[in-house]
């Protein structure tokens, strides 16, 4: 019945973008699409998991914006047989998911192994194994044991190194033998500055002038705690390298989330400013994992607020990497502040819009955000990444279309997306481009497969392929869905109209 309902639910859909074929990519590139635990998983205190950083802070009033939480989510972990199924139908070749800390270990290394969590995941990757599909697993995507955050602060905490390498290498130990892609940390360039900088994830940890924190520096802590992160990504590697490479073939790399820039203005100070928007951004963590330092542009502005790194230190995090994962959602213009007059600017000295001469940077997308597509940025960011870190494997782990999620939004509008399927087409047809130019992308994964919580937005907005009824857990395929199967399945039909117009494409 599930396989009947998902052929015909949209038979007339198209399936390529512009031209796009699945032919237009290596035999081997992975399609897939991708959910972190907290964010699908529900069942916050089954089956002896113990409390997460973020289990505690959605329980605090005013920290999510319509209330919500993520004790139920989706239900993935009573409902994973059946989202398997959907994606097996899908033909999808990969799932990226991440390992709930506190599921596997309530308490971090301070009490024992849940063999409840260690036998869902067992389940979930034999499971999608079973299918035909290549797990592709996240060690840590932002939750952790509150345990460790009680006990010793974190990520503020060189402590938390160990913690973690304890956490990394029990994963190797129970599923490295089916898993052959692990990535330790999603965006923790992101994690830092939203954690420690503007304090709007746990910890709540800022300056009083960066946002309403109890406490905490946002000209330090940020940087403390991607120090620690890039240490414990280092430590793990090691032992993976080490101790189970050699046996279970497989890899571990890193996912950041990586924007894109462009000059506002055609002049040397606003090329310049592209550089150091992007210093701070990816390069803040891959600099240090392939040169053993950080990005000089970093060390000149932030000075002594930046951690030094050893020579020891140097040593064990230089070439710790074997793959990059890209997260990429947005494109900006930047201004130089250094010799320019800026309202306001980022820790890099630059201003960031969405705007030049009143024509916007892309598209727009309404959501509560907003966000504009500017597809052309992914050929751009991939070539830099391959320019700069000398064909070093990549992946596309997310890049998805946002909807507003609420009582405004029919049940019609979410489910006909055409301007998802768009959206897709047309960042896969610049990523094709990339390749052909000789840039080793792996990988592409829609974010999300299904309707998700998104983090401090709650529910109201939404990113899955299917739509999730957060009263009945219903899954419902949308077009998007319908189209990103029929394009993985190589349907040579190419009909669908694109949403790019040249006005919206950056130079």
């Amino acid at each position: 019945m599930a396989r009947l309902f998902f052929l015909l639910l949209f038979p007339l859909l198209h399936s390529s973008v512009a031209g796009l074929k699945r032919s237009d990519f290596p035999p081997s590139f992975l399609f897939g699409a991708g959910t972190s635990a907290y964010q699908v998983e529900g069942a916050y205190l089954e089956d002896n998991k113990g409390l997460s950083n973020w289990d505690v802070f959605t329980h605090i009033q005013g920290k999510i914006k319509d209330g919500s939480n993520g004790d139920v989510a989706s239900d993935h972990y009573h409902r994973y047989k059946d989202d398997i199924e959907m994606m097996h139908l899908m033909g999808l070749d990969s799932y990226r998911f991440s390992l709930s800390w506190s599921r596997i270990l309530p308490k971090g290394r301070f009490g024992g192994v849940n063999p409840a969590g260690v036998k869902f995941y067992s389940s979930l990757i034999n499971g999608l194994l079973g299918k035909g599909i290549q797990p592709f697993v996240t060690i840590n995507h932002y939750d952790l044991p509150e345990e460790l955050e009680e006990r010793y602060g974190s990520w503020l905490s060189p402590e938390i190194q160990e913690d973690f390498t304890y956490f990394a290498e029990l994963c190797f130990k129970m599923f490295g033998d089916r898993v052959k892609h692990w990535a330790t940390f999603n965006e923790p360039n992101i994690l830092a500055k939203l954690a420690y900088s503007a304090g709007i994830f746990p910890p709540n940890r800022c300056s009083r002038s960066y946002g309403t924190c109890d406490s905490g520096n946002s000209s330090t802590e940020p940087y403390i705690a991607a120090h620690n992160m890039i240490l414990a990504h280092a430590k793990a590697v090691n032992i993976y390298r080490k101790n189970y490479k050699a046996k279970q073939g497989g890899s571990v790399g890193i996912t950041l989330s990586m924007m894109w820039f462009e000059p506002l203005r055609n002049v040397t100070e606003d090329h310049v400013a592209v550089g150091r928007a992007l210093s701070f951004d990816a390069a803040w963590f891959l600099d240090p994992l392939f040169f053993g330092d950080y990005p000089q542009q970093m060390r000149k502005i932030l000075g002594p607020n930046l951690p030094k790194i050893t020579e020891g230190e140097k040593q064990l995090i230089k070439n710790q990497i074997d793959f990059i994962g890209v997260n990429h959602y947005n494109t900006f213009y930047v201004k130089d502040c250094i010799y320019s007059l800026c309202d306001s600017d980022t820790e890099a000295l630059v201003s960031q819009s969405t705007e030049r001469n009143g024509i916007p940077i892309g598209k727009l997308v309404k959501t509560p955000d907003n966000s504009y597509v500017v597809p052309g940025s992914m050929e751009k960011l991939v070539m830099y990444l391959e320019q700069r870190y000398k064909s070093i494997p990549l992946y596309i782990t997310e890049n998805g279309y946002a909807q507003i999620g609420n009582s405004s939004t029919t049940t019609e509008e979410l489910i006909n997306d055409n301007g998802r399927s768009s959206y897709i087409g047309d960042y896969l047809t610049y990523l094709s481009f990339a390749i052909r130019k000789g840039a080793d992308v792996r990988g592409y994964f829609v974010w999300s497969l299904m309707d998700t919580f998104e983090w401090n937005s709650g529910y109201t907005v939404k990113y899955g392929l299917f739509d999730v009824d957060l009263k009945s857990l219903k899954r419902t395929p949308r077009l998007s869905a319908k189209w990103y199967s029929k394009f993985i399945k190589g349907y040579e039909q190419i009909e669908m109209v694109s949403e790019e117009s040249p006005k919206h494409m950056v130079s």
